[in-house]
């Protein structure tokens, strides 16, 4: 009865995600790629990007499935957002994919990204416990928490895989996967330059300069090089040092070299420096609640967007990485091969009870962390009716870091200074296969199964003394499946059940004290979903799950310790589903919309640590039976709705655009004390491009009713805090193409 009321529920309301015409070319290993310009395949890329479906439907193509499909082929719930919708919905880095991606959060803490997916998502910012949604670039995964920080410097498309996808992409993907496609580089001399410029609601800015130039260097090798610089004034106030604070700075340069000899081999070779840096780690408190408050001289905030610290705080992340992925068809199949190496540095500072008395300091002068991964896999070839691919993985990561913990119960009492210098390592082994076998004409069956052996060591330093007489150290293995059903009603149309697992491996906690790990977390789903384009202007795609979720990964702030208590919950269950809808009646008007509907609680946690406020200020430290709360950052619902209209004009075309996303409220804690209440969130874009097309002028506006937004909550033993969202902006901007 829960899925026939979910599944009419969902029916009767409109939605779907933002899914503009993508001329997106594939990933460098995973598609096709740019190929020399010859006679014989120009036409054959012009006729890809205007492919329509008659009305302004766009026939969107994905790499869901390690290979290029239609997305309504794909028997997987996965969101494709171009490179323009992206564009249109303001989003600066993945962690905005939340006003357009339904049953996604984009979370974060201490400048750490922490997506959540259909209420699964992992809150923990230590390296060596990745993020239970895996996020990727180029089909190459990011395996450490604060390298996950991707901006948007120039794109294809970003394409989000709701559910586990364990068996073909791997490590951490339990809740899902988020893939970040940039282009790979042409043949063509092109590039572009914009500059964005906003006025924040505080009166400070926010500017944005990007650019992308690519070209070929011979018949077979082309390069390019795309940047960014993007700086937001500090715009919380300062109430104890005057001025203001929560601003920053991002540098990001990422440079592709590819050889494509046009006869089925391609060799790229990316690189990428990423440095971003300020003091947008602001954090005041939640409703008063500082245990600051209870001495004279405190200062509390009264409104959004104030500071009132002893620290001023800082977050500083500098990375490099570069990768070499390979592409050799050996007729009849394909080798791949991708190999990665990536080195992460970030510095923070702040005030662990947001009060400006001085109770209790964080600082982290050093977290560093650096990554290998190889992976090699056989793909089929051709049209056949079995398609298949199989392939080994290999990863390894080693992570240190230097925390000083500074505290005290009263100001007049001396500080007592810990420093805490930890060391973590991670060896993980894998291997994969999954077939597709189309049984009959239009019926396809799916079978993956993957085989990971992960090995995790730790050492703690607490005051130059070594904790533990050894190394700590703990292996896990597991197998992971997956089986797929997909019948093919009509060429629009397909239905498609899956059932699969998902597993992350048992992690230490590299701020804790600890020298046993927490136990491996799993995840078995149930998917069913259709997905039709109804008309030719009509698209509507529906995916239901039921998870059954156990041994949950979870974290909560610890009370004297530098970082966060690591356990686990006992289990969940999940269960929901998302309606996405394109109405499209012409190439120059469109809607879409989406709306997500999410039962994410927990059946049985009955130690959860819980912080309960004290009259005083500051939280008692417990433990609580939470079975049948909700799950941390899992709102119930959300919508979101972007209608977009060209108007044709003889000097070019003015669009005007807007986006609306509303979301039921978001819980931050295991008691379901802090919240954010049900808010609505509005942006919109006026443009116009030229006849040439190479200049586009736009006007825009983002959190336009400024909504207070809360981005994340922090509940502790010396208090609760919170950071809030970005306030209202209005800018302008300009974009050349040459």
């Amino acid at each position: 009865m829960k899925g026939y009321h979910l599944t009419r529920a969902l029916l009767l309301a409109a939605g779907a995600t933002i899914a503009a015409p993508s001329n997106a070319q594939s990933s460098a290993v995973v598609g096709d790629g740019s190929q020399p310009p010859t006679a014989e395949t120009a036409p054959q890329e012009e006729s890809e990007q205007s492919t329509q479906q008659g009305g302004g439907l766009g026939e969107i193509v994905v790499t869901a499935t390690r290979r290029e499909q239609k997305l309504q082929d794909v028997p997987v719930a996965v969101t494709a957002v171009t490179s323009e919708a992206l564009g249109r919905s303001g989003a600066a880095d993945i962690r905005n994919l939340t006003q357009v991606v339904p049953g996604f959060f984009g979370g974060r803490a201490a400048g750490v990204f922490l997506p959540v997916i259909r209420g699964v998502g992992s809150s923990s910012i230590s390296v060596g416990d990745e993020s239970n949604v895996a996020t990727y670039v180029d089909g190459i995964y990011q395996g450490d928490p604060f390298s996950t920080w991707t901006d948007l410097v120039k794109v294809d498309r970003v394409e989000v895989l709701r559910g586990p996808q364990g068996t073909i992409f791997g490590r951490n993907a339990t809740g899902g996967l988020i893939n970040v496609i940039t282009p790979d580089p042409s043949f063509d001399f092109s590039g572009l330059v914009s500059a964005r410029a906003a006025a924040m609601e505080t009166g400070d800015g926010d500017y944005n300069i990007r650019g992308y130039l690519t070209g070929g260097l011979s018949d077979s090798v082309a390069a390019d090089i795309a940047g960014i610089y993007r700086k937001s004034d500090n715009f919380v106030d300062d109430l104890v040092r005057g001025g203001k604070a929560g601003g920053y700075r991002v540098i990001d340069v990422r440079s592709k070299l590819m050889f494509n000899d046009g006869d089925g081999s391609k060799i790229v070779l990316t690189g990428e420096y990423f440095d971003r840096a300020g003091s947008e780690n602001v954090y005041q408190p939640y409703e008063s609640n500082t245990a600051g408050r209870a001495f004279a001289g405190a200062i509390l905030p009264t409104k959004p967007w104030q500071l009132s610290t002893d620290l001023r705080p800082s977050l500083k992340t500098r990375r490099y990485s570069v990768a070499l992925q390979t592409r050799f068809d050996l007729g009849g199949v394909n080798l791949e091969t991708t190999g990665a190496y990536a080195h992460n540095r970030t510095s923070q500072a702040t005030d662990s009870d947001s009060s400006n008395i001085l109770l209790a300091t964080f600082v982290a002068p050093n977290i560093t962390s650096e990554y290998y991964s190889q992976e090699v896999r056989l793909l089929s070839d051709g049209s056949g009716p079995l398609q298949w691919i199989a392939g080994l993985y290999a990863f390894h990561l080693e992570g240190d870091a230097n925390f000083i913990l500074s505290s005290r119960t009263d100001p007049s009492q001396p500080l007592l200074v810990r420093t805490f210098d930890p060391l973590i390592k991670t060896t993980s082994y894998a291997a994969f296969a999954e077939a597709t076998l189309e049984v009959v004409p239009s019926l396809f069956v799916t079978g993956g199964i993957r085989y990971t052996d992960e090995k995790r060591s730790f050492d703690q330093v607490v005051n130059g003394v070594a904790l533990f007489p050894q190394t700590a150290k703990k292996s896990f293995s597991r197998v992971t499946y997956k089986g797929t059903v997909r019948f093919e009603i009509s060429p629009d149309t397909n239905v498609y059940a899956t059932y699969s697992t998902g597993f992350k491996s048992g992690v230490f906690n590299m701020t804790g004290t600890a020298a046993t790990a927490v136990n491996p977390e799993t995840l078995r789903a149930l998917e069913g979903g259709i997905k039709s384009d109804i008309t030719p202007w009509l698209r509507a795609n529906l995916a239901l799950y039921h998870y059954d979720y156990k041994d949950l990964q979870v974290t909560a702030r610890d009370p004297i310790g530098p970082g966060y208590v690591l356990q686990n919950a006992a289990d969940a269950t999940l269960y929901g589903g998302e309606l996405e809808t394109t109405i499209a009646p012409s190439e120059n008007f469109r809607v879409s919309s989406a709306i997500a509907y999410s039962h994410a609680q927990y059946d049985n946690f009955p130690q959860a640590q819980v912080f309960i406020p004290r009259p005083t200020g500051g939280n008692v430290v417990s433990q609580a039976d939470v079975s049948g709360n909700r799950l941390p950052r899992a709102p119930r619902w959300t919508f979101n709705i972007a209608p977009s209209l060209d108007v044709p004009l003889e000097s070019g075309t003015l669009n005007i655009n807007g986006s609306l996303f509303r979301s039921s409220t978001v819980y931050f804690d295991f008691l379901n004390t802090t919240k954010q209440d049900p808010y609505t969130s509005i942006n919109g874009e006026i443009s116009w491009r030229t006849a040439d097309e190479k200049f586009r002028f736009s006007i825009w506006a983002t959190n336009i009713a400024n909504e207070k937004i809360i981005q994340e909550v922090r509940p502790g033993a010396l208090g609760t805090d919170l950071r809030y969202e970005l306030p209202r902006r209005i800018g302008a901007g300009i974009e050349l193409s040459f």
